[in-house]
């Protein structure tokens, strides 16, 4: 039910237009000041030793994560700077790193780097002007496709002197470009050179980071080592971080042999995903109940929005009124309660957890997008936010069948014999759910018995992760159990989840095939937006439209991270917006800690 894919959603720092600020937002002002010291989620009293041991699942066989080639390591972002960092207690801002200021225009037409010149690699040469412009022209042309997409944005790059860097941007860019840019990790030009970027390494490069590859075995285990000599230990951005002497990632082929790991004392911190493991996996007779945390911490990030989605390319799905009378057929209640332990809320946005969700009705600045597409547009757009179905009574659920029922025959969808027939044709209402994970067949099963009392018949079909993963890629379901993973600041990623053009491309994110001129407008209009205001009015409108043309069935989330870890560690009593940050985490009882793990 876990996947993992690179979100376009960042930030960049200008000096000129934020006096009081050394920090650059995507929109709107930076929270920290021009003299903070660290951010609040971080522990500047934290003590450094000790190691920290993580799980990893899968296996890897290279240390360079931007490249196609390979699987990369985890971690590996321990090792490498960027130009700048980003705070997880904002929606979008960036702290200077290995850029000590950046300069950048109104119109955010360019972005200027001035090099800190205290920045250095790991083998104790000076980052230059040279190192970001090779880092710049290798990633553009070999590196991930996020990266070469934006990189070949950039018209024409300008150094002046081994400290300065422009960008200048060209045709097609948007106020988030020079915050992509931003994030840009540097590359030791003098290490690479001769190299071949695409071919997957195993061999330690020469970094920047507070960490050093130490010991790699490839495909079951990478040790990271902190440099006693980092160049940017006391950056206002890295203080009360990067704590371990040593962090570890054991790789293990599932989360099963994982957790007997941590049970045993082998891995140190467990984040655990499940429900129902979280409610009863740690009852251990054989270990003391002090011996091990478990925390609920609360978050302020975007939860996914996990549903079943409807592939609209194909009929009925296709019919409005379907998808909608489909929608009333999930007992939430039901659901919560005996298959995750009531652990989670319903899902009744695409941006739950967050100011960007819709809410009561719309805003006049919401009405400014929304009016123009009325005749193309449900009218329930135009009232009260969308809310799941009541659920949980036999009266309740007896009330969203009727209403069901209703729309199904609407739409030329009647009942023969207990089935639900095509009026005109005859053919069954029949479909198939495609799952990619054994977990989540008890849900659709619940759903399934919901659509037979419909005369509706579903076939589910659970993959394994690659066949999974080919049926998204190629669009090939009638309906699929997954998820869309939004952030505080939406970006240019909106056009690769709902826009048109990717609706046709094969291998985008778009899984519902969702094309509306009203969407196209506000997936352009989002990126753009200059006011953290103007970009929540246009995230809530784009908001109504998805829940009320019913594109998927929204299922559940939750507001908090559960985390199980055992006692030797700690962490900042504040949280980050964004959640636990495990690289704030420190040992405790340090001389017999690190004795026992080292």
């Amino acid at each position: 039910m876990l996947k993992i894919f690179f979100v376009v959603c960042l930030i960049a720092l200008p000096m000129t237009a934020q006096a009081e600020s050394s920090g650059l937002a995507m929109v709107g002002d930076a929270k920290m000041s021009s003299d903070f010291t660290h951010f609040d989620y971080a522990n500047p009293e934290a003590p450094k030793g000790g190691t920290f041991r993580r799980a990893a699942f899968g296996t890897f066989d290279t240390v360079n994560p931007f490249s196609l080639k390979g699987n990369s390591a985890q971690g590996l972002n321990l090792v490498y700077d960027r130009l700048m960092s980003r705070s997880w207690d904002e929606p979008f801002t960036m702290y200077p790193q290995i850029a000590e200021s950046v300069n950048i225009p109104e119109d955010r037409s360019s972005i200027t780097f001035t090099l800190n010149p205290n920045a250095k690699f790991q083998d104790g040469t000076t980052i230059t002007s040279d190192d970001v412009e090779f880092s710049f022209e290798t990633l553009k042309e070999k590196g991930r496709p996020n990266m070469r997409n934006v990189y070949k944005l950039v018209d024409k790059v300008e150094k002046s002197g081994k400290d300065k860097i422009t960008f200048h941007l060209g045709k097609g860019y948007d106020r988030e470009t020079v915050m992509i840019l931003a994030m840009m990790p540097v590359l030791s030009k003098h290490w690479w050179s001769g190299k071949d970027f695409n071919k997957t390494i195993l061999e330690a490069p020469n970094t920047s980071g507070p960490y050093k590859i130490a010991e790699i075995d490839a495909g079951k285990k990478i040790v990271y080592e902190r440099d006693p000599n980092y160049w940017g230990a006391d950056l206002p951005v890295n203080k009360g971080q990067y704590n371990f002497d040593k962090v570890s990632f054991d790789y293990f082929r599932d989360q099963t042999s994982a957790f007997e790991s941590f049970k045993a004392g082998d891995i140190d911190v467990w984040v655990d995903l499940d429900p129902g493991h979280w409610a009863s996996a740690y009852d251990l007779p054989s270990v003391s109940t002090d011996l091990i945390k478990k925390e609920e911490l609360k978050h302020g990030r975007v939860e996914r929005m996990w549903g079943f989605i409807f592939n609209t390319r194909r009929a009925p799905f296709d019919n409005a009124k379907v998808r909608r009378a489909l929608s009333q057929m999930v007992d939430y209640d039901w659901i919560n309660r005996n298959i995750f332990y009531g652990a989670y809320q319903t899902t009744t946005s695409y941006f739950p957890n967050s100011e960007l969700a819709a809410i009561d009705e719309p805003s006049q600045e919401e009405l400014v997008y929304l009016s123009p597409y009325k005749d193309n547009l449900p009218e329930e757009v135009f009232g009260p936010a969308w809310q799941a179905p009541p659920s949980g009574s036999m009266v309740a659920n007896r009330a969203s069948q009727v209403k069901a029922d209703a729309l199904l025959k609407e739409s030329g969808w009647g009942v023969r014999n207990g089935l639900r027939v095509n009026d005109t044709t005859g053919e069954p209402f029949s479909f198939e759910i495609v799952l990619g994970d054994p977990k989540d067949e008890k849900l659709a099963i619940s759903f399934k018995k919901s659509l037979e009392r419909l005369g509706i018949t579903v076939t589910l079909r659970t993959l394994d992760a690659a066949a999974f993963q080919d049926r998204l890629t190629a669009y090939d379901y009638d309906m699929v159990l997954d998820y869309w993973q939004n952030s505080l600041s939406p970006g240019t990623e909106q056009a690769l989840y709902w826009g048109c053009q990717a609706a046709k491309e094969n291998g985008r994110f778009n899984y519902a095939g969702i094309c509306h001129p009203a969407i196209e407008n506000l997936i352009a209009t989002i990126p753009n937006a200059t006011s953290r205001e103007g970009m929540v009015a246009a995230t809530r409108a784009l908001d109504r439209i998805l829940t009320w043309e019913n594109y998927a069935i929204p299922l559940f989330y939750s507001d908090r991270d559960t985390v199980a870890s055992w006692s030797l560690f700690s962490h900042p009593e504040q949280q980050s917006l964004y959640g636990n940050i495990l690289e704030s985490w420190w040992s405790i009882s340090l001389p017999e800690n690190a004795a026992k793990q080292d």
